[in-house]
């Protein structure tokens, strides 16, 4: 990215669940593009740290904070944290998940609460935060909004997923929340968005992608033929916390390859 390139620059940014996966390279992304970042992990140093790393070799500024997004103590003291280091926050990217998959009626109500918890609790408690501290910082001086929040949802927010009942719901909620709050706040300056990444090549979903059998059927579910890449997510998160997307909000991006057009009507049904 060259430098009249950098949408984000002398903005800062709070990414979720940023240790790994979509989130290291959503973090990464803000940050090339201009953006302070406090990575986010939950008792996962090691792998954050690198994340920090990365960013700063890169000639950016980062700073690895732990804590359970489904904890409200441990989300006010990240952005007590962030907002202490960098001066304010003016995208908070919601990103935190994770999956405890079971049938129905093998699912146990701790594993419901789980995933509820952390997927939609801590998405609330992140997205009642950032408003609040937009709102109390006023105007950003470097951006048309007085900030941005993106949700990390998933095409599960629109397609069901037996098996998985407890995400799917958790997605689907996503959906309402971010819409409301949206809804909300608009007036105050305030824009709240939403990804929905399809199928993305991580370490938590390389079962489905890792051997030519798993990927030929993965790809069945995949108009455009390829499994997404992390920093896929990243260009899109960009995009969204950017004066580029200024007159969007309330609004899903899908970014899945068309794995939501449901593929199995390609050829006419």
């Amino acid at each position: 990215m060259s430098e009249s390139q950098r949408l984000l620059e002398g903005q800062v940014a709070l990414v979720t669940g940023a240790s790994s996966g979509i989130g290291s390279a959503i973090a990464c992304a803000l940050a090339k593009a201009g953006a302070q970042v406090t990575v986010n992990h939950h008792h996962n140093p090691d792998d954050a740290d690198q994340v920090v790393q990365t960013i700063e070799q890169a000639g950016g500024r980062a700073l690895a904070v732990d804590g359970d997004v489904s904890q409200e103590a441990d989300v006010t003291r990240l952005f007590a944290t962030t907002v202490e280091r960098f001066g304010r926050i003016d995208i908070v990217v919601s990103n935190a998940g994770i999956q405890k998959d079971a049938s129905i009626t093998g699912m146990t109500l701790a594993q419901w609460q789980a995933v509820i918890d952390v997927n939609l609790g801590g998405q609330f408690l992140c997205v009642r935060e950032g408003v609040k501290r937009f709102l109390a910082q006023g105007l950003a001086p470097a951006s048309k909004a007085k900030g941005k929040i993106i949700c990390m949802s998933s095409v599960h927010q629109v397609i069901p997923w037996a098996g998985h009942v407890n995400y799917a719901a958790s997605k689907g909620g996503i959906l309402m929340m971010m819409k409301s709050v949206a809804q909300e706040v608009a007036a105050k300056g305030i824009r709240v968005n939403a990804i929905a990444p399809g199928a993305i090549k991580t370490p938590i979903n390389e079962s489905a992608w890792s051997t030519p059998e798993q990927l030929d059927k993965l790809l069945e579910l995949i108009p455009y033929g390829r499994v997404g890449a992390p920093e896929d997510i990243g260009k899109a998160a960009v995009w969204l916390a950017s004066d580029e997307s200024d007159y969007v909000t309330g609004t899903t991006l899908f970014v899945d390859g068309g794995m939501s057009l449901c593929a199995a009507f390609r050829d006419n049904g």
